[in-house]
């Protein structure tokens, strides 16, 4: 039996991940959502990007799982790429959803700088938290408006502290056993580190028709996808 451990992006919690657990847990498999530090029932909870990164280990630990399948949405690609290659063995596969992916010394920040003045002024107006996104955010996703209003009702204040402090890797991220989605609605290409990453024999890359949030827009189709990787390696 596989164990899928999932991680949504920036401003959301385990809650993100209602329609997808159930597909994971019919097909057999073990499926354990995840809310890090700071964010939705875990608002007030101190965090950076390390603790983000604890957390993950900290649970993979905890429940004493074996043959995780991994899987990091959107920011947290960044903790999730980190705590794969402390979780040793107990790895078998980690999936990059739509996300980005840690860069050894470099922050969420540092390595978007199309996107680090709009963050950083967000994160002064609003005590150093990344406001969470609105519906203008979530237009041309692919997304009904019950699934916009979902997101938005759920989304909180994201840690700034998560997104400046830098990554720390131990060995190349192209050594793990790692697949990509790329949902094609947020752009047609992976950025050129997520491009470069798949150079290598142990990545592939998967397409979703749909935006960067398809949990929400595609969850069966998403479920499907994470189900070809258990027992993969």
């Amino acid at each position: 039996m596989t164990e899928f451990v999932l991680v949504a992006g920036a401003w959301l919690g385990s809650w993100a991940w209602d329609g997808v657990v159930p597909e994971l847990r019919a097909a057999g498999h073990g499926a354990h959502a995840l809310t890090l530090s700071g964010l939705a029932d875990k608002q007030g909870v101190p965090a950076g990007q390390q603790t983000h990164v604890q957390d993950i280990v900290g649970e993979i630990e905890r429940l004493e799982l074996r043959d995780v399948v991994l899987v990091g949405h959107s920011y947290s690609g960044i903790p999730v790429g980190q705590a794969a290659e402390r979780i040793g063995d107990r790895l078998a596969h980690v999936v990059f959803v739509d996300s980005n992916v840690p860069v050894d010394g470099e922050s969420f920040l540092s390595a978007w700088p199309s996107g680090r003045a709009m963050v950083e002024a967000s994160m002064a107006a609003n005590d150093g938290f990344w406001a969470p996104l609105t519906e203008a955010d979530s237009e041309g996703q692919g997304l009904t408006d019950e699934q916009i209003a979902r997101i938005v009702a759920g989304a909180t204040p994201h840690p700034g502290a998560t997104l400046s402090e830098p990554a720390v890797l131990a060995r190349p991220l192209g050594g793990l056993p790692a697949t990509y989605i790329k949902c094609l609605l947020d752009g047609d290409e992976p950025t050129g580190d997520v491009a470069q990453l798949l150079k290598s024999e142990h990545w592939r890359l998967v397409e979703m028709d749909t935006g960067h949030w398809p949990m929400f827009s595609q969850p069966r189709e998403l479920a499907r996808i994470l189900l070809g990787r258990a027992g993969a390696s």
